[in-house]
């Protein structure tokens, strides 16, 4: 599970090659706490609209089925943002870009909160999702520059962490903002802390130029390295399986295990907790072997899905999965340091779409969560196919390494054309 990548696709980049100016900040934590609270303004900004669907229907005048098309409207802007950003991008100087991310974001939330329809609620809500995977992109790429030797997934981590903090902390207060002061209260939440983040990041982010000759062709170039197509479908379809199971952990706590509905927040909030632990847990990891972090969590990820079909009939148990299924976050930091090894000089291209591919993840899981449901299989089922989505996972990283080894293999040493 070593291997390293193919020779066309496994040059390593130097992420040295980002220039540091003279007056690079010497207080590493301060830096990523301020690229770890744009993150947290993107976590909040993006799961907050969850709980306030039923307000946002009644205020435009639209069923709540329609009203969730607005978080679908996000994911695409992630989708398409990421690419497109990112390309175009190629050649900013590292914290002007953040800044720029950073202000579409902030701008994108004080427009929703005072969209007037439903129709511009959610081109709005595209617009404000394009920065987010081009910032955590590149936000990883700067953390992993800074940070101290033999630490660049933990740095990756920290930045992530703002995402995951967001879940525990950010949604719940931009949720109660939202359900006393209407739902339009929860975006101008989300674009303060945005402009925050724009005053900490100048603040605490070197000036930092590009790699030597970056250009949109060469950021597109990522997109010929198969190592690269590899771990973004680890992302896409092996990270599924917790959507699969999350998008409908409400229903399933209340019908199947029976929990009140007064107690589905303090659920949801260890499915929070999980998300940071694991977080932290998984950058650790990764700094150690990111290769052996990636196929051990998703064998992980499959265990725990599935053990979801038998510990959600019991409150205590069910509360126990929730928590360790929002520690296979932990994978994230590893995906994120694995695209940034085997995207060569694209680095920045390669960074955002890892969170297409999350998002990508999100509607995959979601939609085949509700096929197995549809179909009559109960709500636990929503298990079982999470558990699929991670053996699909693995069986992804298993051709990864089978296709890195194959093109280690000496070019003159040929299989005998009798051998079968």
């Amino acid at each position: 599970m070593n291997a390293s990548p193919p020779a066309q696709d496994s040059a390593v980049t130097d992420i040295s090659s980002f220039t540091l100016p003279s007056g690079a900040p010497a207080n590493f934590l301060r830096a990523v706490l301020a690229l770890g609270v744009g993150g947290f303004a993107i976590g909040t900004g993006e799961f907050v609209i969850m709980g306030l669907l039923p307000e946002v229907a009644k205020d435009i005048g639209v069923s709540i089925p329609q009203a969730g098309h607005v978080i679908s409207a996000y994911a695409l802007g992630v989708v398409i943002g990421a690419p497109v950003l990112a390309v175009l991008a190629a050649g900013w100087r590292r914290r002007a870009l953040l800044i720029a991310l950073m202000a579409v974001f902030a701008a994108g939330n004080f427009a929703s909160a005072v969209a007037p329809n439903y129709l511009l609620l959610n081109l709005l809500r595209f617009a404000a999702g394009l920065p987010h995977g081009t910032y955590f992109g590149v936000a990883a790429l700067v953390a992993a520059t800074l940070a101290p030797p033999g630490r660049r997934a933990r740095a990756v981590g920290l930045v992530m962490l703002g995402l995951t903090g967001a879940t525990l902390v950010g949604v719940p207060i931009a949720a109660w903002l939202g359900q006393y002061f209407g739902w339009r209260a929860a975006f101008v939440f989300v674009g303060v802390i945005a402009l925050v983040a724009i005053v900490l990041l100048r603040r605490d982010i070197p000036d930092m130029a590009p790699a030597a000759g970056a250009s949109p062709w060469r950021e597109l170039g990522a997109l010929k390295r198969k190592q690269v197509w590899f771990t973004l479908g680890i992302a896409a379809i092996g990270f599924g399986g917790m959507f699969s199971v999350f998008s409908y952990i409400k229903p399933t706590l209340i019908e199947v295990a029976g929990l009140s509905l007064s107690g589905v927040p303090f659920v949801l909030a260890l499915f929070g907790l999980g998300m940071v632990a694991g977080n932290l847990v998984g950058a650790r990891l990764a700094d150690k072997s990111v290769m052996r972090t990636i196929g051990g969590l998703m064998v992980y990820a499959a265990l725990v899905l599935a053990m979801f079909t038998f510990a959600a009939h019991n409150v205590i148990t069910a509360a126990i999965n929730v928590f360790l299924i929002g520690t296979t976050v932990a994978i994230g930091p590893a995906l994120q340091i694995r695209l940034m090894d085997v995207s060569g000089d694209a680095q920045t291209l390669a960074a955002a779409l890892n969170h297409s591919a999350f998002n990508m993840a999100n509607a995959l899981g979601a939609w085949l969560g509700g096929v197995a449901i549809a179909a009559g299989l109960g709500w636990t089922s929503t298990g079982w196919v999470g558990a699929l989505l991670a053996l699909a996972g693995l069986g992804i990283f298993g051709w990864a390494i089978a296709s890195a080894r194959a093109s280690l293999r000496p070019a003159g040493v040929q299989r005998s054309p009798s051998a079968s």
